[in-house]
């Protein structure tokens, strides 16, 4: 069964060196960026805590995700800033298996109101799946990514 760990100084180093396959590597910022990022990031919306996060299988690290809680956000309490699976594990479900992670978690929070992600429009893989978990596109553009949001309440 797989699960997320979060990142630590013990697995960060395995984590950064999963890769997409060289025709997706301009839908999401290495690894190794978003770890530095969930150090130092912060946007113009205020105050976001990131939370980097491994996909395991076993002890195999197979992907990489991320997400952010801004619970004083007006439209948008948590934000899945990143997911990736590695080129070699993709198909496998384990995009899908995540995701239905991250909403379990932030289902648990009566705080979060609305989570929020953003893709590559010519991502249509991305944007099935998150429009079958019931992530509608807002119409606005975060940095060439589109919108799309969850109510959750």
């Amino acid at each position: 069964m797989p699960e997320i760990r979060p990142v630590t100084k013990d697995n960060w180093e395995e984590l950064i060196r999963l890769k997409v396959r060289e025709d997706q590597t301009h839908f999401v910022a290495s690894n190794l960026y978003s770890v530095a990022e969930s150090q130092f990031g912060d946007d113009d919306e205020g105050h976001w805590d990131f939370l980097p996060h491994g996909i395991y299988e076993a002890n195999t690290p197979v992907g990489f995700l991320m997400y952010g809680f801004n619970f004083e956000h007006p439209t948008q309490q948590a934000f899945i800033i990143r997911l990736m699976v590695d080129e070699k594990y993709q198909g496998r479900g384990y995009g899908r298996f995540s995701m239905e992670k991250l909403l379990e978690i932030f289902r648990a929070d009566d705080r979060i109101r609305a989570v929020g992600i953003s893709y590559e429009p010519e991502n249509e893989s991305a944007r099935r799946l998150y429009a079958s978990l019931g992530f509608l596109e807002t119409g606005r553009m975060i940095e060439g990514e589109l919108e799309a949001v969850l109510q959750m309440r």
